[in-house]
């Protein structure tokens, strides 16, 4: 079996053979597989790390040599769903109309899809389908926070599946997509072929402490003044909370104010080098409310998860599935703590960790490793 190294740059990738040619472990049934004692192998290539199993190489010769983003496309077809009395959710669909389906899951909550979204998928090969979750995007109401839950969206995602007549469908999700992506697979194994995940959030206390709370003020504590300052001192305890209030006033100057500050200091930490377009994204109000104000109804519910380690505690309904994570090294907003743990959690997936990246999937270190992980896919896809 051979290994695939990848730095970030451009550049040719190779090959480093870590089993006999004659190697296959393919040709096990899963239980089988489950036998061999997986071996953590730790190697690193130009910006880029690769932790993994024997049970993620699809073939005993795989070499990916694809990294660039796919050229822009635009939907073949698009649509709105009511998915309650309350929400219909956009979506569309791009790429190759019998192809193998995947479903984009964008971050936030609350942040909606983009066209540059459809990139990272070969249109030659998938069928992409994307939607922009409650209150995101071009789903209406705006910015709604009434039936929001991370499980009124898993069920949304089988409504859009089966309105759509998709039997089953790789699911691709980075920061809170992530999040939404293990609980989605978590709830429907049986119908995810693949996973592939960036920016792991498990939406823990201390992940939300170390972003909300002053923990990434140690390395942005110029942007962290400006979103602490906009709460008075006596209700610093907890500026979770302080910007529920206002994110929830019945005055909107207000709320647009908070929203303003909550996606300003998120967008200022997004990127290794800051990004001028990524931070002037916080003052187009309707976006930077619709990202606040549903960020922070989750954040204040926990997630709506019943423990603080539930998408950790439940991967073994999601073990057997072929799974790729793509981590950037200096990730501020989720930080690699949370992609360490769901690693040693689960090793059977493929860790890449890019070393020249921050969060964004738009880096361009963690958008070459989203291209090869899709491409790998194909291969496991057929």
């Amino acid at each position: 079996m051979k290994l695939v190294l990848a730095s970030s740059s451009l550049a040719p990738c190779f090959c480093v053979r870590f089993f006999p040619p004659n190697h296959n472990n393919l040709n096990l049934s899963f239980p089988e597989q489950r036998k061999i004692k997986l071996r953590a192998i730790s190697v690193s290539c130009g910006m880029s790390e690769v932790l993994k199993s024997d049970l993620m190489e699809p073939e005993a010769e795989t070499l990916v040599n694809k990294r660039n983003l796919y050229a822009p496309i635009e939907p073949y077809s698009t649509g709105n769903l009511k998915v309650s009395d309350v929400h219909t959710l956009y979506w569309e669909q791009s790429g190759k109309p019998d192809g193998h389906p995947v479903v984009f899951l964008h971050g936030g909550p609350g942040g909606g899809t983009a066209p540059g979204n459809r990139r990272v998928f070969d249109p030659e090969f998938y069928r992409i389908i994307l939607f922009d979750q409650r209150g995101a995007g071009k789903s209406t109401p705006h910015a709604c926070l009434e039936e929001n839950t991370t499980w009124d969206l898993v069920n949304d995602i089988e409504k859009l599946r089966e309105h759509l007549k998709i039997p089953e469908w790789l699911v691709f999700g980075g920061s809170w997509g992530s999040t939404l992506a293990l609980a989605y697979s978590q709830s429907h194994p049986d119908k995810v072929t693949g996973l592939v995940l960036r920016g792991i959030f498990l939406l823990r206390k201390k992940e939300i402490d170390w972003f909300y709370e002053g923990g990434a003020a140690a390395i942005y504590p110029d942007a962290w003044e400006e979103f602490r300052d906009l709460i008075p001192e006596n209700e610093r305890g907890s500026l979770v909370d302080a910007y529920h209030k206002r994110l929830n006033s019945d005055d909107l100057e207000t709320q647009y104010a908070a929203a303003r500050a909550w996606t300003k200091w998120e967008m200022m930490t997004a990127y290794l080098r800051p990004n001028l377009e990524n931070v002037q994204k916080a003052e187009d109000d309707k976006f930077s409310l619709a990202f606040a104000r549903i960020e922070n109804h989750y954040f204040v519910n926990k997630g709506f998860f019943p423990s603080d380690s539930y998408l950790l505690d439940n991967v073994d309904k999601i073990r057997h599935i072929k799974t790729t994570i793509v981590q950037g090294r200096y990730d501020v907003c989720c930080p690699m703590m949370s992609a360490w743990d769901l690693h040693k959690a689960w090793p059977e997936a493929e860790l890449k960790i890019v070393y020249d990246a921050g969060h964004s999937a738009n880096e361009p270190g963690i958008a070459a490793e989203l291209v090869v992980a899709n491409e790998k896919m194909k291969a496991l896809m057929g």
